[in-house]
């Protein structure tokens, strides 16, 4: 009986203090996560909704979908942007600004010496 009483007693012993040690753990978890995952999530959404608004007319962009074409012509007022994915045919799309993740830059290869 007296060993019951005494694990009882450590059981109580041990156990203060736990509540602010939780809320500790729970605040570093919190800034463990936003400095990992929310923050370079948010950085990059504003570098693309920047490389969006900077879209000028002939820069050649990729789509979301998987499509390459070069900027024909903006509607700011309706967020289009018309691309013309073929060049010998004159085939032409609009589509959303949103759907543009990049501007495609072309290296040219430098000569061999």
């Amino acid at each position: 009986m007296n060993y019951i009483l005494l694990q009882a007693a450590q059981k109580g012993t041990t156990q203060q203090g736990g509540a602010g040690t939780t809320l500790i753990f729970m605040i570093i978890m919190f800034v463990i996560l936003y400095l990992l995952l929310i923050r370079p999530q948010q950085k990059k959404a504003k570098e693309t909704q920047k490389m969006q608004d900077s879209l000028k007319v002939n820069d050649k962009v990729i789509t979301s979908s998987g499509i390459y074409g070069r900027v024909v012509s903006i509607k700011p007022d309706k967020g289009i942007v018309v691309l013309e994915i073929d060049d010998t045919n004159k085939v032409r799309i609009d589509i959303q600004k949103n759907a543009i993740i990049g501007v495609v830059t072309t290296s040219e290869p430098e000569p061999e010496k």
